[in-house]
C-alpha cells in the first residue's frame, strides 16, 4: 500500500514538472510570424516573415536592409509556368503587394491568393536581369504605402 502511494505521488509530481517545463518553453518562445507561400506546379516554398514586428509598421531603413537578405527560400519556375502566391488571413485583411526586384509588380490586394505568369519573373520589360529574381510578398501597415512585414524569396529560371 506505501509503494502504491509513493508511486502515484512520483507520477503526480513527474507531470507537473512537465506541465511547468512546457509552459516554461512556451513562455520563451517567441510568437511566429504569418506565412507567404509561393507555388509552382507541384513545388512551393513557404516562409515566416524576412521582416516583421507583429504588424506595426517598419521604418524605411529596416525595409532597405530586408531587401537584402540573402539567406531566403528559392524555388525554380517556368516561364511557361503559373506562379501562384498565397498569404494568411492574417496578411490579406490588411493588403499585401506583390514586389519584383524591390519594385510595386502588382497592386495591394486583400485576397489570400494570386496568380502570376511565370514569364513575367524573367522579362526585362517587368525589370528582370538574368535567370534568377528577387521576388518579396510585401504586407501593407496602416495604408498601402507604409509596410507591416516583407517576406522575400529567389525565382530561379528553370528551362
Amino acid at each position: 500500500m506505501t509503494s502504491l502511494r509513493f508511486a502515484n505521488r512520483r507520477r503526480a509530481i513527474a507531470a507537473v514538472g512537465a506541465v511547468s517545463a512546457g509552459l516554461l518553453a512556451l513562455s520563451a518562445c517567441e510568437k511566429p510570424t504569418p506565412l507567404a507561400t509561393i507555388t509552382v506546379g507541384d513545388d512551393s516554398v513557404n516562409s515566416e516573415a524576412t521582416c516583421y514586428d507583429d504588424g506595426k509598421t517598419l521604418p524605411s531603413a529596416e525595409l532597405a536592409k530586408c531587401l537584402k537578405n540573402t539567406d531566403i527560400e528559392s524555388i525554380k519556375v517556368d516561364p511557361d509556368a503559373t506562379v501562384r502566391f498565397g498569404v494568411d488571413p492574417e496578411i490579406a485583411d490588411k493588403g499585401w503587394t506583390i514586389l519584383m526586384n524591390g519594385q510595386p509588380l502588382t497592386d495591394s490586394s486583400k485576397k489570400t491568393y494570386r496568380t502570376i505568369p511565370g514569364s513575367v519573373f524573367f522579362n526585362a520589360q517587368y525589370g528582370a536581369q538574368g535567370s534568377s529574381t528577387l521576388v518579396s510578398v510585401k504586407a501593407d501597415g496602416k495604408d498601402a504605402n507604409s509596410v507591416s512585414g516583407l517576406w522575400n524569396y529567389r525565382l530561379k529560371k528553370d528551362s
